[in-house]
């Protein structure tokens, strides 16, 4: 393999491994600060990524679309639609314990998912929407992949910072509160609904962003795309890795989770042909193996939860 080749697959890397940074980083947010059990992660990742494609693309015949809108715009809207159905979501459901949200919250990613297989005037259905818009590919030819990643880095460095701002002021300090012991809360006269409301629809924001990167970075979206293994469940499992409660630790556990994910289907591939049609589970069993791995040895991530500032939440309005 030479050199080029290399560097490439490591840019395709990184891309990948920075989306999702960002969805990890939604979920700690929702999660790792709020304390709320959100297993419906695809659904939200889901709707960013079709978002994005048909406010960007030009007119078809196949589904809906034809806004030819900018990038960012898509961007934009991506998080905007996810953040109001998390609010549609969160009416009904906020109030609900741990198990319960969790339920809720799977159920809804699982009828998005529906709706995106069988609305074909929507979403083109099991096809698809393909030739999604990469932004300015014709500026940057050949070294387009290196002009994503860096919009990749940015969109995480700007939800990192946004992140750590609001967490360490004194809304955040009520989050923290409210996932410790929401009664203690209730009692010192704050609104714990609204509170989490917030939490769930920011995070929902950035997995809509996070859905529109990837939409736009693939340039083909497909209900397959959005499977609760890769789109759920392996996001659960780098916020693990890294550390809830901490911003930087799940960005590292978005990407060593993923190098793990991507170094197994390397190992899969070395399996007799006779194999081969066990490869996934193989895929999954190993990950399985390395997260009990860290829960035995570090039940708290590899970086644990950050200590933010202890000022009280006393005068929080």
């Amino acid at each position: 393999m030479t050199f080029a080749g290399v560097f490439s697959y490591l840019v395709f890397f990184l891309i990948f491994g920075g989306i999702y940074a960002v969805m990890t980083l939604a979920l700690n947010m929702q999660r790792g600060f709020a304390g709320l059990f959100n297993i419906g992660i695809a659904g939200f990742w889901a709707v960013g990524a079709y978002t994005s494609a048909i406010m960007t693309k030009g007119p078809s015949p196949d589904h809906l679309g034809g806004f030819g809108m900018p990038f960012i715009i898509g961007l934009l809207a991506a998080g905007i639609i996810s953040s109001l159905l998390a609010f549609l979501v969160g009416i009904p459901t906020i109030r609900l314990r741990e198990d319960y949200l969790g339920i809720a919250t799977i159920g809804i990613a699982e009828i998005i998912r529906l709706v995106i297989k069988n609305e074909a005037w929507l979403t083109n259905g099991v096809r698809g929407i393909s030739a999604i818009p990469k932004p300015l590919a014709g500026v940057f030819g050949s070294n387009y992949n290196l002009f994503f990643l860096l919009i990749v880095i940015i969109v995480i460095a700007i939800f990192y910072y946004l992140s750590e701002k609001g967490i360490n002021s004194p809304w955040g300090r009520v989050l923290r509160a409210i996932r410790e012991d929401e009664e203690v809360v209730k009692a010192a006269g704050k609104n714990v609904v609204r509170y989490r409301m917030e939490a769930f629809i920011l995070g929902a924001f950035m997995m809509g962003v996070g859905g529109a990167l990837y939409a736009h970075f693939t340039s083909f979206i497909s209900p397959e795309a959005f499977r609760p293994m890769q789109a759920t469940f392996l996001v659960w499992i780098m916020l693990i890795i890294g550390g809830s409660a901490n911003n930087f630790g799940s960005i590292i556990g978005a990407f060593l989770t993923w190098g793990i994910w991507t170094g197994t289907e390397f190992l899969t591939g070395m399996l007799p042909a006779a194999y081969t049609t066990q490869a996934a589970a193989v895929r999954v069993i190993l990950i399985g193996i390395f997260l009990e791995v860290i829960l035995l040895s570090r039940p708290q991530g590899l970086f644990g939860e950050k200590k933010y500032s202890s000022q009280s939440t006393a005068n929080t309005k």
